[in-house]
C-alpha cells in the first residue's frame, strides 16, 4: 500500500510538472517581441521554440537563401564558382553595407559569395541575383520557388539582400528549415557560412556573427538587421558529432543576439536531465504557422532613445554606451547557463564574457576583383586592389575636409544659399524608409564635427565680407558649393 501511494504521488508530481512545462511553452510572450528556435540539424527535432512561427522581417539572413539558390545553380552546372559577374548600376546603387565597386567591375561568383556572407554586402547579393536569375525580380521568383519546395510556408522574397520591403517575410521556423536544407543539400559548399574574416586589399572585415571564433564549435550561418526586425541571427555549432541550429530574431543588439544564440546552443548540448519533463515539440517542419503581421520594431531599435542608430555591426553602439551592449537581456539567465572556454575545459565562463573576448586569431581569406587567380597572380591581384584603395583614399579625405567648414558656414548665409542648403538637406529624409539605418547618425556626426570649426570660420567669413563685396567670395571659390551639396546626399545611402 505504501509503495502504491508513493507511485501515485510520483505520477501526480510528473503530471503537474509536465503541465507547468507545457503552459510555459504555450504562454504568449506579449512583453517581448522576440522569436527563438533551437533544433537538431540532422533530425529537425525541436528542442526549444518561442514565437517560432510568428512572421518576421528577415533582413540580411535573406542572404542564406541567396547563397543557397546560387550554389544550387553551381552544383547543377548552370555556372561555376569561377564564372565572372559584372557589377551593374543597380547593384552599385544598393544601400550599405556594401563593397562599393563601380559599375563595370568584374569578379567571380566565389568572391562575390564570400563578400556577401562575411561583410553582408548588399551590392554583391544583387550581383549574384542578376548573374543567376537575370534580374532582381527573376532571382526573387527563383528564391520563392525554392522556399516553396523546401516547405518554407511563411516566407516570401522580393529582393536578394533583405533591405526593407513589405513583402520580405519569413519566420524562425522557416529559417531553421532553410539552414537544415543548406547543410543537407550543399555540404561541399558549407564553408561559405563560417568564414571568420576576409581581406580585400588592405581592408580586413570580420564576420558579423560573433559566435564564429568565440563559441566552441560555431560553424554558421548569417546575421541580419533592419530597424523593423531588430537584430537577427541564424547560428549553428557542432559538438561531439552533434550539430544544432539556433535562430534568434528581434534582439536589441548584435551582442545580445550572439549571447542568446550561445545560450540556446549550450542548453541543447548540455543534455539537461529534466528534458523528460517537457512535452515533445516534434520537428521543425510540423510547427504550426501563426497567421499574423510581422512585428515592427522600428521605434524600439532606431528611436531617439538610442545614442546611435543601430546597424548590423554594432561595435560603435557598444562604444557609445560605455562598452556595454546597452541591454540587460544580454546576460539574462546566465546563472543557469555557463560556458567552457576553448577546448571545453574549465574555467567556466558566462556567455556575455565569451562574446566579449577577441575572436580566435585566423588568417583572413583573400578576396579580389577580376578572374580567378592563384599563386603569384593572386598576390598581384590583392596588391592591385590595395594600391587602388591607397590611390583613391586622398581624394576621399580632401572632399570630407572641404565639406565640413562649408556645412557649418553655409546655413548662416542669407538668401538663396541658405534655401539651397535646406532643400539639399531635405532629400535624405525621404530615403531612410527604404534601407537606411545609419543615415541619421552619419548626418548628425557630420554636423557635430562641422560645428566645431564654425566659430573661427564664421569670423573669417565676416572679415572677408567687410573687406569685399558679397559676390566675390562665391566667385573666387566655385568648388565650395559642390562640396556643400555632396555630403547632404551621401548619408541617405547608408544602412
Amino acid at each position: 500500500m505504501h509503495a502504491l501511494r508513493l507511485l501515485l504521488r510520483k505520477s501526480l508530481f510528473n503530471l503537474f510538472a509536465a503541465t507547468l512545462a507545457c503552459a510555459a511553452l504555450l504562454a504568449p510572450r506579449a512583453a517581448s517581441a522576440e522569436a527563438l528556435l533551437l533544433i537538431e540539424a540532422d533530425s529537425g527535432k525541436v528542442l526549444q521554440a518561442e514565437n517560432a512561427t510568428i512572421p518576421w522581417y528577415p533582413a540580411s539572413v535573406t542572404k542564406i537563401m541567396t547563397a543557397y539558390v546560387t550554389l544550387k545553380a553551381v552544383k547543377d552546372g548552370r555556372l561555376t564558382l569561377d564564372t565572372l559577374l559584372t557589377v551593374s548600376p543597380t547593384a552599385a546603387s544598393q544601400s550599405p553595407s556594401k563593397m562599393g565597386f563601380r559599375p563595370g567591375t568584374q569578379l567571380t561568383v566565389d568572391n562575390a559569395l564570400k563578400m556577401m556572407m562575411v561583410k553582408s554586402a548588399n551590392d554583391m547579393a544583387v550581383v549574384l541575383a542578376e548573374g543567376v536569375g537575370g534580374s532582381i525580380d527573376g532571382f526573387s521568383a527563383m528564391m520563392n520557388d525554392t522556399a516553396k519546395k523546401l516547405g518554407m510556408t511563411q516566407t516570401s522574397y522580393v529582393n536578394p539582400n533583405g533591405l526593407p520591403a513589405d513583402g520580405q517575410i519569413t519566420s524562425a521556423r522557416d529559417l531553421g528549415i532553410l539552414a537544415r536544407s543548406f547543410l543537407r543539400d550543399l555540404p561541399e559548399y558549407e564553408y561559405f557560412v563560417h568564414i571568420p574574416a576576409i581581406r580585400f586589399g588592405k581592408r580586413v572585415t570580420g564576420n558579423f556573427n560573433k559566435l564564429i571564433g568565440r563559441y566552441p564549435g560555431a560553424d554558421g550561418f548569417k546575421t541580419g538587421f533592419i530597424c523593423a526586425s531588430g537584430y537577427n541571427l541564424v547560428a549553428s555549432a557542432t559538438r561531439n558529432g552533434r550539430r544544432l541550429i539556433a535562430v534568434v530574431l528581434g534582439s536589441s543588439s548584435g551582442t545580445v543576439r550572439a549571447v542568446k544564440a550561445a545560450q540556446l546552443l549550450e542548453r541543447g548540448f548540455s543534455q539537461d536531465n529534466l528534458t523528460w519533463l517537457r512535452p515533445s515539440l516534434g520537428t521543425v517542419d510540423n510547427l504550426v504557422p501563426v497567421d499574423a503581421s510581422p512585428p515592427n520594431l522600428r521605434d524600439e531599435m532606431c528611436g531617439a532613445h538610442r545614442k546611435r542608430p543601430a546597424s548590423d555591426d554594432d561595435d560603435a553602439l557598444i562604444a557609445a554606451n560605455g562598452g556595454t551592449s546597452g541591454s540587460a537581456s544580454a546576460t539574462g539567465g546566465e546563472a543557469q547557463v555557463t560556458f567552457f572556454t576553448a577546448g571545453l575545459q574549465p574555467p567556466l565562463m558566462k556567455a556575455s564574457e565569451l562574446m566579449a573576448q577577441a575572436p580566435a586569431a585566423v588568417e583572413p581569406v583573400p578576396v579580389y576583383t577580376g578572374p580567378t587567380r592563384t599563386g603569384t597572380a593572386l598576390i598581384a591581384a590583392v596588391a592591385a586592389d590595395a594600391d587602388q584603395q591607397t590611390a583613391s583614399k586622398p581624394r576621399g579625405k580632401k572632399s570630407r575636409v572641404a565639406k565640413k567648414p562649408d556645412a557649418a558656414d553655409k546655413p548662416k548665409d542669407a538668401g538663396k544659399g541658405a534655401k539651397d542648403i535646406k532643400t539639399a538637406a531635405a532629400k535624405p529624409v525621404a530615403k531612410p524608409a527604404e534601407g537606411k539605418n545609419n543615415d541619421k547618425n552619419d548626418a548628425k556626426n557630420d554636423a557635430k564635427t562641422a560645428a566645431k570649426p564654425a566659430a573661427p570660420k564664421h569670423a573669417a567669413a565676416k572679415h572677408d565680407a567687410a573687406a569685399k563685396p558679397a559676390e566675390k567670395p562665391v566667385a573666387s571659390s566655385p568648388t565650395k558649393p559642390k562640396a556643400a551639396t555632396k555630403p547632404a546626399t551621401k548619408p541617405a545611402n547608408n544602412s
